[in-house]
């Protein structure tokens, strides 16, 4: 793969309309201010990350770690930007120098397909159709399609909802550019292709989509429906994988699962000893709790994200080719490594397990799967008096009326997904009789 065709300013759905803007403002920095405008991108703030919605103490949503992934992601592509530039300075002419623009859109639109109530909204979309009532139509569908729902997947639903709008509503939409759509696809392969975690990159409705933009920029193909991943993949994945670990240590702290001492112990683990003393005698200085964390959580990501742009200088020729394996994180030198890995694993059994957390997918899985079967059986019999209503309820951008059966579901699935966890909420209890409408 070559970086002077893998950075393209051209914009998906705007092919024919291509034109040279003269203003200050990069195409891809218009990416990034389209996905800071737009509705999806603010309903990330009512949108569990990992903890429940904060009450008296502020954790992440998925509006913050956006941002903050999105930070992260811009200082590792300028820093991977520099690097490549140093090496070969011919690439300045062309739009490599926009690296660390496109990897923070990519960055901030990266969480955008996934549904209410955390991680674990994607499995109640998924086990609805392989477990629950959605069963009886998988007679009713391909294969394809048919894996497509039972692999639910969050990225693939992200590039849908960057795509599938332009095509549906005609005008407006993200319509962003090439390059931005290729850096948050993390699995470049169909759901056909879906490894044991059910992670795949676009859904059958828009595979035409991504193979249009991967032949635009070169993206090397692997197989039928494989691709090798886009360079800056690598980089948006590389800033949630910092981002997300390290803050989730953070917010146990504030929320008293982790000790000080624990917090601490993690957050130093990271670094050599003479680096360590250094951090120490600093923290001497700051008396208030939460700011000797926050210091030592910024050194932490600083450190991870020199590793990664190192790791990525390192392997540029391997990345170009398609043949480098796993995510930059797992490729960093052993003392950080270890640390991460540690880091991972208190995540998974003190954070992930805690009864807070478990109790928001278990109430996100009722909430979501109750209101999937309504919506679906509303749309199998779009007839009833009852289904009519529901339909009638919904914005009229979901394509819920569609020939199609296929092509329904799917608009449930775009609508349901799109929510909110308050409003998932809320219309479950009006669905459900529990509540009314304030008068």
């Amino acid at each position: 793969m070559e970086w002077s065709k893998l950075i393209s300013a051209k914009r998906f759905g705007l092919e024919e309309f291509h034109e040279e803007r003269h203003e200050n403002r990069t195409e891809f920095q218009r990416d990034f201010d389209r996905l800071i405008f737009s509705p999806p991108f603010r309903r990330l703030q009512n949108k569990t990350q990992v903890f429940p919605l904060p009450g008296s103490v502020f954790v992440h949503n998925r509006l913050t770690h956006s941002i903050e992934v999105s930070c992260v992601g811009r200082s590792l592509g300028n820093d991977v930007a520099k690097g490549i530039l140093d090496r070969e300075p011919a690439l300045q002419s062309t739009n490599l120098p926009e690296i660390g623009a496109i990897v923070s859109a990519g960055c901030l639109a990266h969480d955008l397909g996934n549904p209410p109530f955390g991680h674990f909204g994607e499995k109640a979309f998924s086990t609805f159709f392989s477990e629950g009532k959605g069963l009886v139509l998988k007679s009713q569908l391909r294969e394809d399609q048919w894996n497509d729902l039972t692999h639910f997947e969050g990225n693939a639903n992200t590039f849908r909802l960057l795509t599938h709008q332009f095509e549906g509503r005609r005008k407006g939409g993200f319509v962003l550019t090439y390059s931005t759509l290729a850096s948050i696809v993390k699995y470049p392969f169909s759901s056909n292709f879906a490894n044991k975690k059910g992670k795949f990159g676009f859904f059958t409705s828009e595979r035409s989509s991504y193979e249009l933009i991967a032949e635009a920029l070169g993206i090397k193909k692997l197989g039928d429906q494989i691709y090798a991943r886009h360079p800056l993949v690598f980089l948006v994945e590389a800033a949630d994988d910092i981002c997300y670990e390290i803050m989730d240590i953070e917010d146990s702290f504030k929320l008293k699962i982790l000790s000080l001492e624990e917090t601490k112990e993690l957050l130093l683990s990271y670094f050599t000893e003479e680096r360590k003393a250094k951090l120490e005698k600093m923290l001497k200085m700051v008396s208030d709790e939460n700011e000797q964390i926050a210091y030592l959580r910024s050194n932490v990501i600083g450190l991870l994200t020199n590793e990664c742009t190192q790791t990525f200088l390192d392997n540029e020729e391997k990345i170009l080719n398609g043949e480098f394996e796993g995510s930059l994180i797992s490729h960093i030198s052993e003392q950080p490594a270890n640390a991460y890995k540690h880091c991972c694993k208190v995540a998974y059994e003190r954070i992930y397990k805690s009864r807070d957390v478990v109790d928001i997918e278990v109430a996100g899985f009722r909430i979501i799967g109750t209101l999937i079967e309504l919506m679906t059986d509303a749309v199998l019999s779009p007839d009833k008096a009852y289904s009519q209503l529901l339909i009638n309820r919904v914005s009229s951008q979901y394509n819920m009326k569609s020939p199609e059966l296929f092509d329904r579901i799917q608009a449930v699935l775009d609508y349901v997904s799109g929510m909110t966890d308050v409003f998932a909420l809320d219309l479950y209890r009006k669905l459900n009789g529990n509540s009314l409408p304030a008068v």
